[in-house]
């Protein structure tokens, strides 16, 4: 009876709950993007569990000072539809100053920082994605090599082995929008970057009109500079012209409006002619529509005030004797002033402020720049950079001992085993240049970069070897014009000791061991 009298009295209790709907689960948004880090230099798990899960994956490479990563974490990654499109693939960050960073840069040949790049879920690369558009664009892109069947390289392919007439507009639109400036020779060698987009300009479909024209744009821009000779000149002209006159166009293209202009205009007309006059004319006004544009970020809007002035310098051989229109010295002082009250975000910041002071600098303004720059120090991400801005401006001025205190300053406030290393060479590349006769100080300062080395393989790749061979030369050259080799004799014992705990079949040891060759096989260091 008791048992009876349990289950029905239970019954009763569960019968609201029963009867009730069924109440929703509450999502929430993620807020923050959820940065995948490899361990060390290992990177293939990730890949296998994106592969497993048939994710793609984002890999961007970065770092804490860089003023355009800091621009791309501003203006992009701190998107909600950035967010939240990141549940679709596996986003990989990789930031040069984390262990075995270097070794993965160079394994997928990254460069310059920010580079971005879409992989496949099973790895294969689809698209590197161009940090310079604004963000609106940015995700456009995304959007695109998410949905993509086939990667770039493919659609390159088919267009160079073909007509490229079966590719859709989407495929046409990666193509013009692709990364051309970090594709380190994923697509093409650089040798051919310039005739591959002209074949690409000339063999787009009228019917892609944006694609087309972004393309005609990157052939001209590249030819510019790589000083290679346009096909047909006056028809170039021509089409940057008709570029300029289009709102819509110059919008959808003003990254390579500004970043390109002067060569753009150098490569299409002769200095003093009137072609050069109504281009420089339609070009600056072009210039004061994107630095007034609301849409563009801060950095843009200043890098266009920054065109400029470069080009009102075009055609001058010293920059310093250019004296610039008090117009264009008000429209500077204008831009700094507007990106300095609004750029609030510590990561714009980071950006905006070392970009507002050269501005400054490249328009002869070094004490307003120094101002700014020195105001900036206590809260800026990463002052170091700032500090290297202000070396240039002492340089700027013949200061000499000025800009090494500056740039010495830089080096031991940078943090990073990557960083230190290209600030560390870099002062020593700079003490060579500026007072090659202070010996003492260039073999202390030589030693200490030494000293910081790590001796794991990983260290002597991308970004680190690289500043490692050129203080290596800059040290050479200085010791047979200077007469100094018994200072690259200690040095190399001091690299020999470093050489020695590496791999001895390892590329790195090669690499190390190599630091102090001369092109001609002489000093090399003893392993």
């Amino acid at each position: 009876m008791n048992g009876v009298l349990v289950a029905a009295c239970l019954a009763v209790l569960l019968l609201p709950a029963c009867s009730r709907a069924p109440q929703p689960v509450a999502h929430t948004a993620p807020t923050t993007v959820a940065w995948v880090k490899p361990d060390g230099a290992v990177i293939d798990p990730i890949f296998a569990q994106a592969k497993a899960a048939n994710k793609p994956v984002f890999l961007y490479w970065g770092a804490v000072w860089c003023p355009p990563c800091n621009q791309i974490k501003a203006t992009v990654f701190n998107r909600p539809d950035f967010i939240a499109r990141s549940q679709l693939f596996v986003p990989v960050y990789l930031d040069g100053d984390t262990p075995g960073a270097q070794k993965l840069g160079a394994r997928f040949k990254v460069r310059g920082c920010p580079t971005m790049i879409l992989f496949k879920s099973d790895g294969t690369e689809l698209l590197r994605l161009p940090g310079e558009v604004d963000a609106a664009r940015y995700m456009e892109l995304l959007s695109l090599g998410l949905a993509a069947d086939s990667s770039v390289r493919q659609s390159l392919r088919q267009v160079l082995d073909s007509d490229g007439s079966k590719l859709s507009a989407d495929q046409w639109r990666l193509l013009a929008y692709y990364a051309w400036d970090q594709d380190e020779a994923q697509l093409v060698s650089s040798s051919e970057r310039t005739m591959t987009l002209q074949k690409l300009a000339s063999l787009c479909p009228p019917a892609h009109g944006d694609a087309c024209t972004r393309l005609t744009l990157k052939a001209i821009s590249a030819a510019a500079r790589d000083q290679r000779p346009l096909p047909d000149p006056e028809r170039a002209l021509i089409s940057v012209r008709q570029i300029l006159a289009d709102p819509a166009q110059t919008r959808a293209n003003f990254d390579v409006l500004i970043s390109d202009g002067v060569e753009i205009v150098g490569a299409l007309t002769r200095g003093g002619s009137s072609e050069r006059d109504r281009l420089l004319a339609q070009w600056n006004d072009t210039l004061d529509s994107m630095g007034a544009d609301p849409g563009l970020s801060s950095g843009d809007r200043l890098s266009a005030t920054s065109t400029k002035v470069a080009l009102a310098r075009l055609g001058h051989s010293e920059k310093g004797m250019v004296s610039l229109p008090a117009g264009l010295l008000a429209k500077v002082r204008k831009a700094v002033a507007e990106a300095d009250k609004h750029a609030n975000n510590p990561y714009e910041r980071q950006a905006v402020i070392p970009a507002a002071a050269d501005l400054l600098s490249e328009a002869g303004l070094l004490d307003e720049s120094d101002a700014l720059l020195r105001a900036e120090l206590p809260r800026a991400i990463s002052a170091y950079y700032h500090m290297l801005v202000l070396a240039a401006n002492a340089k700027r001025r013949g200061d000499h001992s000025g800009s090494l205190d500056w740039a010495e300053q830089a080096w031991n406030a940078a943090q990073g085993p990557a960083t230190r290393l290209q600030w560390g060479s870099g002062f020593v590349n700079r003490l060579i240049e500026l007072t090659p006769q202070d010996v003492a100080r260039i073999e202390r300062s030589a030693m200490r970069v030494l000293a910081e080395i790590e001796a794991v393989p990983e260290t002597f790749y991308e970004r680190n070897r690289r500043g490692l061979e050129r203080m290596g030369q800059r040290l050479l050259a200085w010791s047979r014009e200077k007469g100094h080799t018994e200072v690259v004799a200690r040095l190399s014992g001091q690299l020999s000791t470093v050489c020695s705990k590496l791999p001895p079949l390892d590329e790195a040891r090669t690499t190390c061991a190599g630091l102090f060759v001369t092109p001609a096989g002489a000093a090399k260091a003893p392993l």
